[in-house]
């Protein structure tokens, strides 16, 4: 199973910010998207950025309540661990539990065609389980 066949049964939606939207207003986006990050793109379209939850925990935290005001790019991860869609579930599982991060942009040709999360990944990895356990069933049942 890859990331390509999350994407297909979750779709390709990413929800975008700028590097100069308010931190308020992004935490307002993902709560009412219900989602936990967002991509932070650059005028240009590309990514520059990821900010989740946890970033804006820690800015509150570090910061107080005025950090909202302030722009996104003062507390979003920079540096963009990403996968591509022919990964394998597999491997993006260790990605992610190897840098600790719970999302990943999904970019191919240079261009973002998809965001993943934890969730979303192990999901398709229990549903793949489920199918395999199946598959031993029917073939010892059958013979």
């Amino acid at each position: 199973m890859t990331v390509e066949s999350i994407l297909k049964h979750k779709g390709g939606d990413v929800f975008t910010v700028g590097p100069e939207d308010s931190l308020e207003a992004t935490a307002s986006l993902l709560h009412s998207r219900k989602i936990g990050a967002v991509i932070v793109k650059a005028a240009d379209g590309g990514v520059v950025g990821v900010l989740s939850e946890r970033d804006i925990v820690r800015g509150i935290a570090q910061g107080g309540a005025t950090c909202l005001a302030r722009p996104v790019k003062d507390f979003m991860t920079g540096k963009v661990v990403s996968c591509r869609l022919h990964d394998t579930v597999i491997e993006v599982m260790a990605l992610m539990t190897d840098r600790r991060i719970r999302h990943l942009p999904v970019i191919e040709g240079g261009k973002l065609v998809g965001m993943i999360s934890i969730g979303d990944v192990v999901k398709r990895r229990i549903d793949e389980a489920l199918m395999e356990a199946d598959e031993l069933r029917r073939y010892i049942a059958t013979g």
